[in-house]
């Protein structure tokens, strides 16, 4: 999604072994804080973390920042197929004009002493369906349907689900404030 923005980025595999930062917060945006801030320092590099999720109106904001571990959380397996299984279920008696839903990402960028610069966040909305539909994407988004487009985000190719992702419109709005505050290429220029 950074693609030409002159960024050199890699991802925590090109370290090696690295111990996991805890997820503890509350929120997204505290668990991108908390991720960013942790590999900075332990890498000492510039950090861009990420923390996202559904969240369902008809549950109260859950899955939330729980959403990858949302069936493992409730004793009902792990992974993608499980979660929405799950969901699938919490959601059977709820009527379809209760089915609103919205995924959210959080983004934080620290630099080098793991001192976190800049946060943003966004979100998109849409409604969960009964049943899922598309083969692309991973998580939630078989079941996670985009009214102004008819589809949900696994029918969509990754160009377009980027172009209206919460993840994608957070890494846009991310990429903008870099450039307003001189951070290119991973260095503060002066």
């Amino acid at each position: 999604m950074l693609d030409g923005a002159g960024w050199h980025c890699v991802d925590l595999s090109a370290f090696g072994s690295i111990a996991p930062v805890e997820e503890t917060g509350r929120t997204f945006r505290a668990n991108a804080i908390l991720k960013a801030a942790g590999y900075a320092k332990a890498l000492n590099t510039w950090t861009l973390a990420d923390d996202s999720g559904l969240c369902v109106d008809a549950l109260d904001g859950k899955p939330g920042v729980h959403s990858a571990r949302w069936a493992a959380m409730n004793g009902a397996g792990q992974g993608d197929a499980a979660n929405n299984k799950l969901l699938l279920e919490q959601m059977e008696n709820v009527p379809d004009e209760r089915r609103g839903a919205r995924f959210v990402c959080a983004l934080a960028l620290a630099d080098p002493r793991g001192d976190v610069v800049m946060t943003v966040q966004d979100h998109v909305e849409g409604r969960l369906l009964r049943a899922a539909a598309g083969a692309n994407g991973f998580g939630y988004d078989p079941l996670f349907f985009v009214p102004e487009l008819g589809k949900t985000t696994a029918q969509l190719p990754a160009q377009e689900k980027h172009r209206i992702s919460h993840r994608g419109k957070a890494a846009r709005r991310m990429h903008e404030l870099m450039e307003e505050m001189g951070v290119k290429g991973g260095e503060e220029q002066d």
